[in-house]
């Protein structure tokens, strides 16, 4: 095989693996795509972030919080149990 003839194998085969190449980027975008699924709240509008990590304050909640709920199976607080 001649230089030449070498030199033209190997451009089609570069070639070949730039067209390959690019097929799987724009797989690969499709892929990221639709696993990215519905937009994050911060991006629709809403608060709070997304997707991140969310830190937990230490602090007790307001008892006014829990004014009037119910205690699973014991009802109403203040009352007794039946």
């Amino acid at each position: 095989m001649s230089l030449q003839e070498e030199l033209t194998v190997l451009q089609d085969c570069l070639d070949d693996l730039v067209r390959t190449v690019g097929r799987l980027e724009r797989s690969l975008a499709r892929l990221r795509g639709a696993e990215a699924g519905p937009a994050p709240l911060e991006a629709a509008g809403g608060t709070g972030p997304a997707g991140g990590v969310i830190t937990i304050s230490e602090t007790p909640y307001d008892a006014t919080l829990w004014t009037d709920s119910d205690d699973e199976g014991l009802g109403v607080r203040g009352r007794h149990a039946p």
